[in-house]
């Protein structure tokens, strides 16, 4: 029998339904809508003025005045903002920071604000709704939840509240779900990593969890050491267990792992969520991609990958993007980030609704001799590669090898492996003659002879985990890019391989 929660939570899920498909089904005009209300509200602000807000009429009004932006470009205006002045980027202050690591420029402070917040709030929410309402299941809302996260502790700069992303969002839980949510409010607390799991395994190992939450490769660390613990699956100690939701990285290279180490099969919802916004979330357990959030106060501009580089890119919105196109994102939001570049790539799946996969980072790409490798490739090419074997992967990247010791130019795959593959070279052969039939760049290179087939260097047990912590980015929302366009992150690897 339902529990009154669950069954208030069927007619709240229809509703949440139908609204979404309100906008889904009309998504130029809501585009329109939000692009004319952001220009409208920051008219007065100091970018607004800038850039000549009050003048901007139209979509291309927009392009001309506002120039694509990354962190760096922006940053001038963040550092007022840090600096307490109000009415910069966006009307008045600010209500947090997201504070994420940066590259060259060190911390970077992502402003949200109360305008953009709920956006972040309601999607996570919006995504288990969807998922009830098209599977009729609504038990797990009586069972513990564990979101594996930032700590929530936060820290105050010139009135304005500063933390990461998944910390701030961690005071917004809803406080029908506190009670049955995990870990407690000082577990979370703990900003050592490898201290916190094993103090939410000790918290949870006893409960009856029924939603997982968390970025892939640390909810396997939490998995594993639950099965340290107790010698049996993460299925078996948690008998009502079916949700598995997660964001950040592509799930698919740890899903044979994960089935081994739950013992079962169990329901998965795909988040894209950001400091910048949630994006997008899985909306259809039967469709591939995720629904890009249209009427959330952010404005969407595309440009083809292989041509942002380029003196002048075209960018377009999403009445003009195509299926199966590799994109740079550009966003402009209710938090006053304006044309402003993620740095993430997406390919659409699906137009009626738009729907989108992220297909890797602008930065993260192999072309050191032209091959134009992306994360999507690389990934699917494992996928395919390790299929009906017993092969098991735990974590893996690539770099390219432009100065080998003999021979030809290669790719480099440094992979940990849970269950070892018989045949190391059949593997490398079954993973180059993928990315060979997905990328005709690449193709032409090894049949050009400018390249030979990808090498495989073998990373021992926990390998990875043990370099992200030697540079200090162990946990929380950081993960190992699955590709490097040149050998900074494989030059560290060398530590941890084993031998050949």
């Amino acid at each position: 029998m339902l529990s009154i929660k669950a069954a208030l939570a069927k007619p709240f899920a229809k509703r949440i339904y139908k609204k979404v498909q309100k906008w889904a089904n009309n998504p130029i005009e809501t585009q329109d809508k939000v692009f004319k209300e952001l220009i409208s509200e920051a008219t007065q602000t100091a970018f607004g003025k800038d850039h000549d807000f009050v003048s901007i009429k139209t979509y291309q009004d927009f392009v001309n005045r506002v120039p694509i932006r990354d962190y760096e470009a922006l940053k001038p205006y963040v550092d007022r903002v840090v600096a307490g002045e109000e009415d910069v980027l966006w009307k008045g202050k600010p209500i947090y920071f997201a504070k994420t690591s940066g590259t060259t420029s060190g911390a970077k402070y992502i402003p949200l604000t109360k305008q953009s917040m709920p956006n972040h709030v309601n999607a996570a929410r919006n995504a288990i709704l969807l998922y009830i309402h098209e599977t009729g299941n609504a038990k797990f809302v009586d069972g513990k939840m564990i979101f594996l996260q930032g700590s929530p502790i936060l820290t105050e700069q010139n009135g304005i509240q500063l933390g990461r992303l998944s910390g701030i969002v961690a005071h917004y839980v809803p406080k029908y779900l506190q009670k049955n949510r995990m870990p407690s409010w000082e577990t979370n607390c703990i900003d050592d990593w490898e201290t916190k799991v094993d103090a939410i395994v000790e918290e949870t190992v006893n409960l009856d969890m029924s939603i997982i939450s968390g970025i892939p490769s640390w909810v396997q660390m939490y998995f594993e050491k639950l099965q340290l613990k107790t010698g049996k699956k993460v299925g078996d100690i948690f008998k009502n267990f079916n949700l598995f939701i997660f964001g950040g990285v592509n799930y698919e290279p740890y899903r044979a792992k994960f089935e081994n180490l739950i013992g079962r099969k169990v329901d998965s919802i795909e988040l894209y969520p950001a400091s910048e916004g949630f994006f997008a979330y899985q909306d259809k357990q039967n469709q591939k991609g995720m629904l890009l959030q249209l009427d959330s106060g952010m404005f969407y501009e595309f440009v083809k990958a292989d041509e942002f580089f380029d003196d002048n890119p075209k960018r377009i919105t999403i009445k003009d993007v195509e299926v199966g196109v590799n994109y740079v994102m550009l966003i402009s939001t209710n938090a006053g980030l304006w044309a402003y570049n993620i740095g993430d790539t997406v390919m659409f799946t699906d137009t009626k609704p738009y729907r989108v996969i992220v297909s890797g980072r602008i930065k993260h790409f192999i072309s050191a001799f032209g091959e134009h490798v992306i994360g999507k490739e690389v990934e699917q090419a494992i996928k395919e590669a390790t299929a009906n074997t017993n092969i098991r992967i735990n974590e893996f990247t690539v770099a390219p090898q432009i100065n080998p010791k003999s021979g030809l130019p290669y790719h480099e795959w440094f992979i940990e492996f849970e269950n070892q593959p018989e045949d190391l070279s059949a593997l490398a052969k079954k993973i180059d003659q993928s990315l060979q039939q997905q990328n005709s760049y690449y193709f032409d290179l090894i049949a050009g002879k400018v390249l030979q087939p990808l090498q495989i260097s073998k990373v021992e047990k926990n390998g990875f985990q043990n370099y992200m912590k030697s540079i200090g980015k162990l946990g929380g929302q950081n993960k190992i890019p699955r590709l490097a366009n040149d050998r900074k992150i494989a030059d560290a690897l060398k530590g941890y391989l084993l031998p050949k």
